[in-house]
């Protein structure tokens, strides 16, 4: 079965350094919320960033974990007018037997604005 998870994350500047920090932050995150997920059960990756952001490649950050035959895939997230800037966004194909609502969804920072419904107290 294939789930998807997401996640996102702020960052302060266009900065290619602290994008993918940034990036590697959200992904361990993500992985520590759902310690079901391995590597090997990714589909893909597909990343977005708001349109303030193109230092980096978000994408960069998944290979220096260990994500080197995963799937992955960049673009830049829709520029609507008052959208959250300076985030980086991320969706990822999991082949998985959890139930939907056992997926932990991630969102940090400034990202949580996105998503207040999922935030744990």
């Amino acid at each position: 079965m294939l789930r998807g998870v997401r996640g996102a994350i702020t960052v302060l500047e266009n900065d290619a350094e602290e994008i993918l920090s940034a990036t590697r932050e959200l992904l361990e995150a993500i992985l520590a919320a759902n310690p079901q997920m391995k590597r090997e059960d990714l589909g893909a990756a597909w990343f977005t960033l708001s349109e303030d952001l193109d230092a980096v490649y978000p994408a960069q950050a998944a290979r220096q974990i260990g994500w080197q035959y995963v799937p992955l895939m960049c673009a830049q997230e829709v520029p609507v007018p008052g959208g959250l800037r300076s985030c980086i966004r991320v969706l990822l194909l999991w082949n998985t037997e959890q139930l939907q609502e056992e997926i932990r969804h991630i969102y940090l920072r400034g990202a949580a604005v996105l998503r207040p419904d999922l935030l744990e107290d």
